[in-house]
């Protein structure tokens, strides 16, 4: 019934009977059909309020809405509320039967390290014998099936309706990414978390958020939100790490690899095969690479000792994981040793620390050849800085296209430009194409050099002028190599 669908939604008005059967919760009019509610939300772009006689039209019995449209019929029932964003989340909490209430859900949250983190959660305790589903921007998962994801988390109603499911499949815990995005549009509201991390917080999304300040504001106002029977754990090497829990209710835990605190690691060696840490006075090898994954790691560690988890056992577990795909893979060509990484670096910061891990990785002199590219209708000020932080830690860089989607490449490439300086000028080559770009740098390469593809990692796709056609780094980096043996 709409009225049991409407509990601890904040109420304005009401115009109507409440005491309806309601089929489904719908926030595209498109696909509205008999018997749904509609709820009627102001997007960036769009406003779901202009599209209000289109679900009735198609069949809505009651919209909720911010403010009741000119057109009233006597056949529908009206809800005002005070933001259809957060209703939406609370409402479709209720219809699924409050499904995070029914499984252990643990969010992640942070600018770069999300994917890995939650991903490496939903291996672990699946090698730890439960049942898990995972909500990633790679892909979703309920145990072993998979789910393509089109958002880093989706809309309140598709994570709802996924997180039934995944209770229905017998799922104990679910860990999912946070996005600033979700966070700030209410996706996740009527969400009852068990636990919450989070990563750093870099320079990212200021295209939407406007200013660094709000940004932090929103991330941090998800741990503002948790209940006390939940747990967040924080790094206290970021800057915002300890503010981050500063006003939560939750059980606070910190990770570190350069202060105490209550999961401490400290990396003893780290090489492209793997780290070698200690960990809680545990000395454990793992395949990862990099002190990013090292931070990755703890965290991972600490969320599962919270869960009940025995350390001993989650460090054993943890020691033989790979990492989420498209997060520093690596292949070496088998004519000439090359090393060729895929990263999905695509902030300066997240860039920078790649960069940074393989210049200690190398052995000697070996040249390290960036192919990086920033994507279109996204934060036009970090370009710059992207291709100052690839030109400072790289010998030679290769500025091309990433996802430009309706912006023109040749203007993106020219932002980048803008941000290298007088001497970094030699060594950057300016290729348009994706394709011919890793062509150029697997062809600049000697022997046992490495080059690093940054910026599109795990996906399958470039989207130009609105078309997603097949593209997948790894894939291209493989066929150059082949190229070399011929």
């Amino acid at each position: 019934m709409l009225k049991d669908i409407l509990y601890k939604v904040s109420i304005r008005s009401v115009m109507g009977n409440t005491n309806i059967e309601v089929r489904d919760l719908q926030i595209d009019s498109r696909k509205v059909s008999k018997g749904s509610c509609f709820i009627a939300i102001k997007g960036v772009s769009t406003d779901g309020h202009q599209f209000i006689d289109t679900a009735i039209a198609n069949g809505a019995t009651a919209i909720v809405c911010n403010q009741f449209p000119e057109n009233i019929s006597d056949a529908i029932t009206y809800v005002q509320v005070e933001n259809t964003a957060e209703a939406a989340g609370l409402m479709a909490h209720n219809f699924y039967g409050e499904p995070s209430l029914q499984t252990q859900l643990v969010g992640v949250t942070g600018t770069n390290g999300k994917t890995t983190i939650a991903t490496l959660l939903w291996k672990l305790f699946t090698a730890l014998d439960y049942k898990c589903g995972l909500i990633s921007t790679v892909q979703n998962q309920i145990g072993e099936e998979v789910i393509s994801a089109t958002h880093t988390t989706p809309d309140a109603i598709s994570v709802n309706a996924l997180l039934k499911k995944m209770v229905d499949a017998g799922c104990e815990y679910v860990f999912m990414e946070c996005s600033s995005h979700a966070i700030h549009q209410h996706r996740i509201a009527g969400l009852q978390f068990k636990g919450a991390l989070f990563s750093n917080i870099t320079h990212d999304h200021l295209d939407y958020h406007q200013t660094f300040d709000e940004y932090i504001r929103v991330k941090k106002s998800w741990f503002d939100s948790l209940p006390v029977t939940a747990f967040a754990i924080s790094n206290a090497d970021d800057k915002r790490g300890l503010v981050m829990l500063q006003n939560t209710a939750a059980k606070k835990y910190f990770y570190s690899l350069k202060t105490m605190a209550d999961f401490k690691g400290k990396i003893l060696e780290s090489s492209l095969s793997g780290l070698h840490m200690m960990i809680n006075e545990h000395e454990v090898y793992f395949r990862l690479i990099g002190e990013f994954n090292a931070y990755n790691l703890l965290a991972v560690f600490g969320a599962a000792v919270c869960l009940g988890e025995e350390k001993g056992q989650v460090l054993q577990v943890l020691s033989v994981l790979e990492s989420a795909r498209g997060r520093f893979e690596y292949a070496v060509s088998k004519k000439d040793k090359i090393i060729g990484i895929v990263d999905y670096a695509h902030t300066p910061d997240a860039l920078l620390n790649v960069l940074a891990t393989i210049k200690k990785l190398r052995q000697g002199n070996e040249q390290i050849i960036t192919v990086v590219g920033c994507g279109g209708d996204r934060d036009k000020t970090k370009r710059p800085i992207m291709a100052e932080v690839a030109c400072e830690y790289s010998d030679k860089v290769i500025f091309t296209s990433d996802n430009p989607r309706s912006e023109d490449p040749l203007v993106i490439l020219k932002d980048m430009e803008a941000g290298v300086n007088v001497v970094s000028r030699k060594k950057v080559i300016t290729v348009a194409d994706r394709k011919e770009a890793i062509k150029t740098a697997v062809n600049l390469a000697a022997e046992d050099d490495i080059v690093l593809v940054a910026g599109k990692g795990h996906e399958t796709y470039q989207e130009i002028k609105g078309v997603k056609y097949d593209f997948d780094d790894r894939k291209v980096l493989d066929e150059m190599f082949e190229l070399l043996e011929k």
